[in-house]
């Protein structure tokens, strides 16, 4: 079986990628949501990447379930839980209390978004290399 370890890392700098134009582009739920699937594939593809799977959405837990040789610094999981916030809200109106899920997102989340998951790349591109 080949591993696809590269290929989770090449679409995660795609969302990343994703992410930043939506950013610019003054769409920043998908900013948020993109960001988060960057995060949440690179990380899938450092298990791979490790010899292991990862299952499931949750940045934080797929973070926290590395092997202690590449285990992440807590503030690096704590990146991945607010990410872990962008992943339903973002998309769908019924997560808030009114309104479609652009009015509750602007530039200061899908910045913070975008830092946090540009942090996460980093940690798995350089255990990768």
């Amino acid at each position: 079986m080949t591993n696809r370890a590269r290929d989770w890392l090449a679409q995660a700098e795609r969302d990343l990628l994703h992410a930043e134009e939506s950013h610019r582009g003054g769409r920043h739920e998908w900013a948020c949501f993109a960001s988060h699937q960057a995060a949440e594939k690179a990380v899938k593809g450092l298990h791979l990447h490790l010899g292991q799977e990862a299952w499931g959405h949750v940045v934080a837990k797929l973070l926290a379930e590395l092997p202690r040789s590449a285990k992440p610094s807590q503030d690096l999981i704590e990146r991945g839980r607010v990410l872990d916030n962008f992943y339903i809200p973002s998309r769908y109106p019924n997560a808030h209390p009114t309104g479609a899920p652009y009015e509750h997102y602007g530039p200061l989340q899908s910045e913070e978004a975008l830092r946090h998951a540009r942090e996460i790349l980093a940690f798995v591109r350089a255990q990768m290399a």
